[in-house]
């Protein structure tokens, strides 16, 4: 009997030892792949449909970085490679047309100059109906755009309906390398401010806006401002060389913690073209990363104002790894801070807590402030009050002693909100909500053909919104007439829009929507106000000090 109940004491001890995971070290490196194998046989020769093994470990990969839980990890396939090449590289072999679905049918939306489509005559609102022979009808939008993309050098046919024209047109093009302009316009605007809107850090952002700010520097702007709202950033390299345009060289951009090597420094490199012009940076709540580190170095050096909302607050490092077969990885490996230590991650653990006591040494920050508030990661600032910023937002200071806060994302010094909608134009877009793609469609079309009637001064005819309202009708889109009138200033300005880009240009679009543009007017009262940027500072700080920041101008002053 007593030595039955050792056996059993035996067993039992066993068992609490295997359910507190007292594995010796070797066992659990070998649990591990020995449960992954296992898996994966048994998947492989007993799971009810047969899969092809290559295809099953790359579920397997996948499935692994899924569950890092990682919103930015990713394995990318070949097939898949070219869209990652698109989107981090700006370029890649095609036509050089932006394409759109309307109504099941693929309608190109923007030509980009200099490519095969513009020396073909493809125009905006031709609908491709073929490529090579082959009728598009029924193609998912992604399929027409693979089918115009392919090898430099090859050829692609395309036909084309166009409206007005009787009979089908079918064209022949020779793809090439699409350059995606990263400044796809800039502007010299009366008051001698320059406006340089930066849409993405491709592998060319920081040749083109450099070139931006000397043509718009050689034709007289005395101040500049860099538009990075909407702009969810790119390749880091660009940032930071954008970033030097203005700084010193030897300056530090940026700071980058990754595990296994502590902390990285950024510094700018080279000559800057711009040390000393006024300048004032745009963000919103759609810029992030690179933008941020741009954004966040320019203010922690006191190099610019920055105007708008606080920004997304993505402030971790993806790396990409190639990998046999041609896939890629790409994970989360680390985390930006800005020059004086700030986190740029949205709800991160506090600064301390994420790179050591070491690290916060070799940033030079305060401890206070880095236990203080960037764990709290603060949401969005949407009331505008810097009574409730300063409360919720740990403070920092600049390199000239000015206040700037922490937290997550890049707050502005200077909150200004985008134009709200009146009452009756909330009240028009909730009774076209449920239609909006017919409202889109009839937007397009009837811009379309007023293209040629306008010329660069035209104004909204009554006659043209009450065709539109026709047209609207005519679609089934369900709006009364008297919330439509109500109205009247909105729809004007999108018929303005939509016409103005197709008879002209983006650029010309934006000089005539400036007035609708809360942060931009702001932007340029402010450049308007003070011969240099330490006279900017001392109105923008003294604003900051009241109990709210300055509301924007009514909207439809005079246009600058």
């Amino acid at each position: 009997m007593r030595q039955h109940t050792r056996k059993i004491g035996i067993v039992l001890a066993l068992a609490a030892a295997f359910s507190l995971g007292a594995l010796s070290p070797a066992a659990e490196e070998r649990a591990g792949p020995r449960l992954f194998q296992d898996v994966f046989t048994l998947v492989a020769h007993r799971y009810v449909d047969s899969l092809d093994v290559a295809a099953l470990y790359e579920k397997a990969a996948r499935g692994l970085i899924e569950q890092l839980e990682d919103p930015y990890a990713a394995v990318y396939s070949p097939e898949e490679l070219e869209e990652f090449t698109v989107a981090h590289e700006g370029h890649y072999g095609g036509v050089g047309m932006m394409v759109e679905n309307q109504d099941g049918a693929a309608v190109v939306a923007r030509v980009f100059p200099n490519t095969p489509s513009e020396h073909a005559g493809v125009l905006v609102g031709d609908r491709i109906v073929s490529l090579d022979g082959q009728p598009t009808r029924g193609w998912e939008l992604s399929r027409v755009a693979n089918g115009l993309r392919g090898e430099p050098g090859s050829e692609v046919e395309v036909q084309f309906i166009r409206p007005g024209a009787d009979q089908p047109i079918v064209v022949t093009m020779v793809r090439a390398v699409i350059h995606v302009p990263a400044v796809p316009y800039s502007l010299l605007l009366d008051d001698g401010t320059g406006y340089i809107p930066l849409q993405q850090f491709s592998e060319t952002a920081a040749d083109e806006v450099g070139d931006a700010v000397r043509r718009l520097i050689d034709e007289g702007a005395t101040g500049l401002v860099l538009d990075l709202r909407g702009n969810g950033g790119g390749i880091v390299d660009q940032a930071i060389a954008i970033a030097g345009l203005f700084l010193p060289p030897g300056t530090t951009i940026a700071r980058q913690w990754e595990r296994g090597a502590g902390e990285i420094v950024y510094r700018s490199h080279g000559t800057p073209i711009a040390p000393d012009i006024p300048l004032v940076v745009l963000i919103d709540q759609w810029s992030a990363s690179a933008s941020e580190i741009v954004a966040g170095a320019l203010q922690d050096h006191d190099r610019a104002v920055v105007v708008g909302t606080t920004s997304f607050g993505k402030g971790s490092v993806q790396s990409a790894f190639r990998l046999d077969g041609g896939y890629i990885l790409k994970m989360t490996t680390g985390k930006w801070f800005t020059p004086s230590g700030r986190t740029i991650q949205r709800g991160a653990a506090a600064d301390g807590a994420a790179r050591g006591e070491a690290d916060r040494v070799a940033a030079g920050r305060d401890d206070r402030a880095a236990a203080g508030g960037d764990a709290a990661g603060a949401g969005p600032d949407a009331d505008g009050s810097e009574d409730a910023l300063r409360a919720n937002r740990p403070v920092y200071q600049s390199a000239g002693g000015r206040t700037i806060y922490g937290g997550g994302g890049i707050v502005p010094d200077l909150i200004v909100s985008p134009d709200t909608l009146s009452t009756a134009e909330q009240d028009f877009l909730r009774a076209v909500m449920p239609q909006s793609q017919e409202v889109y469609l009839t937007l397009f079309d009837y811009a379309y053909e007023l293209q040629g009637l306008v010329t660069r001064d035209f104004q909204v005819r009554p006659e043209w919104r009450d065709e539109f309202y026709r047209r609207l009708r005519d679609r089934g889109v369900e709006v009364d007439r008297e919330t439509y009138d109500a109205a009247r200033s909105y729809v004007d300005r999108l018929l303005e829009d939509r016409i103005a880009r197709f008879a002209f240009d983006d650029a010309d679009a934006k000089r005539r929507a400036i007035g609708e543009d809360a942060p931009l007017r702001r932007a340029l009262e402010l450049l308007r106000g003070g011969p240099s940027l330490s006279d900017i500072f001392v109105r923008v700080d003294a604003e900051a000090r009241g109990t709210s920041a300055r509301r924007p101008e009514t909207r439809g002053e005079a246009r600058p």
